[in-house]
């Protein structure tokens, strides 16, 4: 049922700019419930996404997944992503 829903999401993405489609897809990607601990902050000139994280324990948690993310990230969105960049959220 995964696979259905990131297919659905990724054709009715095609139209929006690749910024707003790796938005949209970060949920999907992630999962609800990893994802609420992070937000998509702006994708860069070089094609690294750059994500603030709630603290240090969600920031291991992303880093031990940043290539399985960037893959399905991108394969939803259809946007090749280079890397995904970590920063912990400041307080």
């Amino acid at each position: 049922m995964r696979d259905v829903m990131r297919r659905s999401l990724g054709r009715s993405l095609r139209e929006l700019p690749d910024e707003d489609r790796l938005m949209a897809a970060w949920s999907v990607a992630c999962g609800s419930a990893l994802a609420g601990h992070a937000k998509v902050m702006y994708l860069d000139v070089e094609n690294v996404l750059h994500v603030r994280v709630d603290g240090v324990e969600w920031m291991q948690q992303f880093l031990a997944m940043r290539s399985a993310l960037a893959n399905d990230l991108g394969r939803i969105a259809g946007v090749k992503l280079k890397a995904i960049h970590f920063e912990k959220r400041r307080d």
